[in-house]
This record gives C-alpha cells, structure tokens and sequence, in this order.
C-alpha cells in the first residue's frame, strides 16, 4: 500500500486553553511489533485529552505525546507478530496516545473489529468508554445480575455506556444528571431513577429508593461526593473511583462505615496498564459487548460530530459540560 511520507497532526503551543492546539506536519509513523497503523476516518474526544492538554496528565513515556485515546479508521500498515487483523480491516481501539491524526499506532492488543453495520463515527464512540466501563464496574467492582448500581455523570460518554452496560446485565441503575433534559436521557437509556444533583441530595433519594443501599457506586467526581458515596452503599458494597472533577484530597471524612458494611473501594486510570491487562479486557468486550452492540441492545450515544479542523471547539464543548454522550472529530 503506498503511503505518504507525511500526515497531520494536533500539536500543542504549551499547556493551556484550547487555543494552545494547533497542527503541525510530521512523519508516519512506523508499526513496531505487534502494533499496527490505521488511517483514522474519526476521533473521540474524552475528558484525559483535556486534562493533558492543561498540562494534568501526561502521557506513559513510550506513547506518543500527541493527543487522543481513540479513534476508527482502516488498518494501512502491519509491525512484525500481527496475526489478528489485516490490511484493509475496518477497526476501532484504544490508543496509548496519538489519536490526534491522519495516522495513528495501535497495539495488537487494544483493536477490535468494527461492529456490523456501523460506521467510522460511531465505531471511534465506543473504545475508550467502553474498556473503562467494563474494567471498573464488571471487572473490579464485580456488578452482577439483579445488583444495584449508582452511576454519577449520567450522561457523560462513561455515564451513557455504564447506564446501558449495566442494565443489559441484569442490574437496577441509579444515576445523577445536573438537569432535567440529562435526567430523562438517564432514564430514556435505562436508569429506574435519575437524580437531579442540582436539585435532590442523592443519598436522600438512594436510601428512599433502596431498602439497604446500592451494591456498587461508579464516581467520576472524588473527594467531593466521597462521604456520600460511603453513604450509599449497602453491605459488602464496593465504591469504584475513575476520576477527580471535584478534587482527589478529602478532609475530615468518617471511615468507620468501610468497617461497619465492610465497604471495598477501589478505583483505576486505563492508561497505565499494561498491553496484557488491555488486551484481556479487549477479549472481554470482542466476547460480553460486541454482541449486544450488534444486536442493538446497547449503542454509543453521540451529541456532536465535528471536523477535524474545529477541535479547539471540541474541547471547549467538553469543558463547557452541557453535553450529552460522546463527542467527535472527523478526518
């Protein structure tokens, strides 16, 4: 397949607003073994990209510096050991960074096929949201058939894939929205409750709505809903922490009732991990997920596609919060 020497690619200025993105030119790059090369045809843009834009989170020091965590697009080029995927493959995955261009690396490991009858946009909707659903709240909180779960942000790109994930496996879902428009979203994709934060303290309604708690509380707020999310939980109850919009410091929080309901809480980032825990948890989604995604049982919800070229207003939608579902860019 001939390719160009050269491609496009997000830059960043310096850590900063959006304004700091601008585009630069520079070599393909080469698959090393086990990787593979994809033409990106479409880009997700999620909450991390924002945070290593600010200069919050950087990248592992073997993943390339440019921005983006997933996208979809068609494999152009094979590193030595690849035996799953083929030129010309329609895929999706989860990159360690990179994204943010016209070509992107990928690990063996981390691709999946593209879904039956979808296409690009929809396909670059699913990686990042999906590994970080499934590895937290099946792999590590172990929700199961007939538990009850509370989700906070509902209707961010997580929100909408744990919602559905979750009450395609049996469980009663909870979930906090800062509207009335994101709260009937929540309940439209599968939540028994939604709970304006804005409006209802979420642990009133839990323990009005439950007789002991809920068995699992997914959080992407931190310190400020920690107590309460203590709160929450029934017995033997676990708390899965997957991000800090509120800050990651609480003071003066009561422990006692880890004790009393001998509470787990646990909580990770999928960008540390290694290509062996993301493949195992790529095999559980081409396995658990890829069928219901092909039945139509569960589907990315998307707010807002953009070109390629109006990324800085990508981010500024991210930031801005109003959103519902996933955003992304289009090459």
């Amino acid at each position: 397949m001939n390719l160009p020497a050269e491609m496009s690619f997000v830059d960043l200025s310096g850590f900063g607003g959006p304004e700091v993105m601008t585009f630069a030119r520079g070599l393909l790059p080469v698959p090393r073994r086990g990787e593979v090369l994809v033409r990106a045809r479409a880009v997700g843009i999620n909450r991390p990209d924002v945070a290593q834009r600010q200069g919050k989170y950087p990248p592992p020091k073997d993943a390339s510096s440019v921005l983006g965590l997933e996208l979809a697009g068609e494999i152009v080029g094979l590193g030595d050991g690849v035996t799953d995927f083929s030129i010309g493959d329609s895929v999706c995955g989860l990159a360690n960074g990179g994204a943010y261009a016209e070509y992107c690396l990928l690990p063996e490991g981390q691709v999946l096929p593209m879904p039956r009858d979808y296409d690009f946009v929809r396909s670059a909707a699913l990686p990042e949201t999906f590994f970080t659903v499934w590895a937290n709240l099946f792999m590590m909180a172990g929700l199961t058939e007939g538990e009850k779960v509370l989700i906070h942000g509902g209707t961010s790109g997580i929100g909408t894939t744990a919602i559905q994930l979750a009450r395609a496996f049996g469980a009663e879902v909870f979930a906090t929205a800062g509207s009335a428009e994101k709260c009937a979203a929540c309940v439209n994709l599968g939540a028994k409750r939604a709970i304006n934060y804005k409006q209802e303290d979420f642990v009133d309604v839990i323990r009005a709505e439950t007789d002991s708690g809920v068995d699992v509380v997914l959080d992407m707020i931190g310190a400020g809903y920690f107590q309460k999310n203590l709160a929450c939980l029934a017995k033997d109850g676990c708390l899965s922490i997957i991000a800090f919009l509120q800050g990651s410091i609480a003071e003066k929080v009561d422990l006692s009732p880890i004790m009393v309901k001998r509470l787990t809480v646990t909580g990770s980032t999928m960008r540390p991990r290694t290509a062996e825990e993301k493949r195992a948890i790529r095999d559980d989604l081409i396995s658990h997920v890829w069928p219901l995604i092909e039945a139509g049982k569960v589907a990315p919800v998307i707010h807002k596609v953009l070109p390629f070229a109006d990324v800085a207003e990508a981010h500024r939608l991210m930031e801005e919060g109003s959103h519902i579902g996933k955003i992304i860019l289009t090459i």
